[in-house]
């Protein structure tokens, strides 16, 4: 039997474009797997791995108008959305680039012999060294920067692992267009290119997952999906790390303050958020509570009327558009469930944006309007209209986990609800914004893009300089001559790494 083919389809239309490769066979995975394993002591010089990610960032800069054209071909996000993207995945190569130069990731530590505590101490020294191969899963929604050249590959790079990356099967061609990019640099660099490959297939990424030698994995998608990987990661005969990004509500309280101080600027920018990208990010503001009463009501008017001149979108791909109208159908058929704005189709291939209002009440117990606190992926949002910061805290105490949580508070006087409300959004998510709203996620140093499980399986983030601490592992040497030291242990510290010696920054 032939290999089945991997097309590339154009979501405007639902037709292929062309194809651009077959879908790996268990041999082949295999293949490519002992090829990366071949080549991992290449990575070890954290000079030539800096080079290499800076390179990588320059080639697919100089490569830009070819990759944001196959992007748009594929995705239908749009030049500009893709343009910043494109400069979002370059900085994010450098950035760790230069976590790499600075060596504050091997997180030494040197204690030195101590014969009079108790019980005394051995010399021992310690540093992270790489996991091994990492199976990185791409993203759907983000073609560039969670995907082939995204933080995972990217993080997992500047560890000194090599990559291999489950292409998305909604835009294959820009995953071989960016594959080629980073094979490129690696070969500029005098790095083998095979320190970074992608296979494309559904089975491909089980057989992946299953590899004797894939050591961790990195993810970006759906729930099920996500849990699906999770648990085989979990089965094998030595368990690896499975670090999953699967789902998010991003929850957001408006207090009663805040609504009367500023319903419309709060109005239109939770309209501005839920709609961005088509309603396709990750940190989509998804359900929100806002107070009963005419501050309230002024909030939802102006909600209204910006997503009323929100135009018709394009999703991902039309399996997505289907799961969305379906989901806001299922959603809006529920008892007290209102529709100020009906989202759902638009067009044989478009959808519109929307939002359902419910009372808060009906989701402060078990019951079938639950499925307003899961995530519908797409333009729509859930307003639950709340009548005390009690009941508010009872919806808040029955949601899952989420990326992030967002507070609306009065800014230009005390807010008497602020703080109790902001204590109980935090267990909920691993970043918490306050007046401000969760689309645009910054690649900072102090970033954290993770939540309590569904939004990930691990509590570890994906974006930012520590999205680097995934892949690595601890080492303690114990008493142990120097010329058999790493050179990062070594007491004269010839690299010039930071590190603690007996407790001290030295």
């Amino acid at each position: 039997m032939s290999a089945a083919p991997v097309w590339s389809v154009d979501p405007r239309t639902g037709n292929p474009r062309e194809q651009v490769a077959v879908e790996a066979t268990a041999e082949e995975v295999d293949r490519v797997v002992r090829a990366a394993h071949a080549v991992r002591d290449a990575l070890a010089d954290r000079a030539a791995r800096a080079a290499f990610l800076r390179t990588a960032a320059e080639l697919l800069e100089v490569s830009g108008e070819h990759i944001i054209e196959a992007a748009d071909a594929e995705t239908a996000l749009g030049p500009a959305r893709l343009t910043g993207e494109l400069a979002r995945t370059a900085a994010q190569l450098r950035s760790f680039a230069e976590v790499v130069d600075e060596g504050a990731y091997l997180d030494v530590h040197i204690d030195h012999e101590d014969g009079s505590r108790t019980p005394p101490w051995p010399d021992l020294r310690r540093y992270k060294i790489p996991l091994g191969i990492v199976a990185v899963y791409a993203a759907s929604n983000f073609p560039l920067a969670f995907s082939v050249p995204g933080g995972d590959t990217a993080s997992a790079l500047a560890a000194g692992c090599p990559v291999v990356v489950k292409a998305h099967p909604d835009h294959p061609a820009t995953s071989e267009l960016c594959a080629s990019v980073l094979r490129r640099a690696a070969a500029r660099t005098g790095l083998p290119e095979d320190v970074l490959t992608v296979v494309h297939g559904f089975d491909a990424g089980v057989e992946l997952i299953r590899h004797p030698l894939v050591s961790a994995a990195g993810f970006t998608g759906s729930v099920r999906g996500g849990r699906a990987l999770f648990d085989a990661a979990a089965a094998r005969p030595t368990p690896i790390p499975f670090h999953g990004e699967l789902g998010s509500l991003n929850p957001v309280v408006v207090t009663g303050a805040a609504a009367a101080e500023r319903a419309g600027e709060i109005g239109t920018g939770l309209g501005g958020s839920m709609t961005l990208g088509v309603g396709q990010f990750c940190t989509k503001p998804g359900f929100v509570l806002v107070p009963e009463g005419a501050a309230g009501d002024q909030l939802l008017k102006t909600l209204t009327e910006t997503v009323s001149s929100t135009g018709s979108g394009v999703l991902l791909d039309h399996r997505m558009r289907d799961a969305f109208v379906a989901g806001v159908r299922e959603r809006a058929a529920l008892p007290d469930v209102d529709a100020p704005v009906t989202p759902g189709a638009a067009g044989e291939h478009t959808v519109s944006a929307g939002f359902l209002t419910v009372p808060a009440a009906r989701l402060t117990a078990k019951g079938p309007h639950d499925a307003l606190l899961e995530e519908c992926f797409g333009p729509v949002t859930v307003i639950a209209r709340y009548t005390s910061v009690d009941e508010t805290a009872a919806v808040l105490a029955r949601l899952p986990g989420n990326l992030t949580a967002t507070l609306q508070t009065a800014t230009e006087d005390p807010d008497p609800d602020a703080a109790r409300l902001l204590a109980a959004l935090t267990p909920l998510a691993g970043r918490i914004l306050v007046n401000g709203w969760p689309t645009g996620v910054a690649v900072a140093p102090a970033q954290h893009h993770g939540g309590p499980y569904p939004a990930t399986t691990s509590t570890s983030t994906s974006v930012g300089a520590t999205a680097i601490e995934r892949w690595l592992r601890p080492v303690t040497y114990q008493n142990t001559p120097d010329a058999l030291l790493p050179p990062e242990l070594r007491e004269d510290n010839p690299l010039g790494l930071p590190r603690r010696v007996d407790g001290r920054r030295a």
